[in-house]
């Protein structure tokens, strides 16, 4: 149950975890829907949550977890890269040993028939 005054980080954890928050907002206009949601949050009491910064935690979330810029762009409907990288700029991206990339991406890959053999890879200096 959702109390009046809760942290909004409270609130959050209390939700589902999928589906819309408000599932109303799916049926008003496109041009409505954050007007809406200002006036349900602030109902709620939810303070500093717009509409628009769930875009903004989207491409962060995409960038974090190495979502490829370039689909997270088309995603987001962004025409450009500048304003792409805007939106992901509070992403917390943790760059790996590049031997742990190396098995992730080895891992990937499907196992190879045992009657093709594996070819050796040239060494560039």
């Amino acid at each position: 149950m959702l109390h009046f005054g809760e942290d909004t980080e409270d609130i959050l954890r209390k939700l589902l975890s999928s589906g819309p928050l408000f599932p109303y907002l799916c049926t008003v206009r496109a041009g409505d829907r954050a007007t809406e949601f200002k006036q349900r949050c602030e109902g709620l009491k939810i303070k500093k949550v717009t509409l628009h910064s769930y875009r903004y935690a989207w491409a962060a979330r995409a960038k974090t977890d190495g979502y490829p810029e370039r689909f997270a762009q088309e995603a987001l409907g962004h025409n450009s890269k500048a304003v792409h990288r805007a939106y992901a700029r509070k992403a917390k991206v943790m760059l790996p040993p590049l031997e742990d990339y190396e098995r992730k991406i080895i891992n990937l890959h499907l196992p190879r028939p045992q009657n093709i053999p594996e070819v050796a890879s040239a060494v560039v200096a």
